[in-house]
């Protein structure tokens, strides 16, 4: 068992280790912008066809209403 002061050197060792890990990484932005851009044109198309059944709905209620 692990007793306290040897539990916050442990603890102490991983977040070095942690953070020493992810000082050398590199983040590429690129590919994931591009992703986003790609992605936008499918994006709107959805968006629009959700907005468009929305307002539909909305007339075809406001016209059974009427009559």
């Amino acid at each position: 068992m692990v007793k306290g002061f040897e539990m916050k050197k442990l603890l102490a060792g991983t977040g070095l280790a942690l953070v020493a890990g992810s000082a050398n990484a590199v983040l590429v932005t690129t590919d994931i912008t591009a992703a986003i851009s790609d992605a936008s044109a499918a994006i709107a198309v959805v968006g629009l066809a959700v907005l468009v059944m929305i307002v539909g709905a909305k007339v075809f209620k406001w016209v059974r209403r009427a009559l």
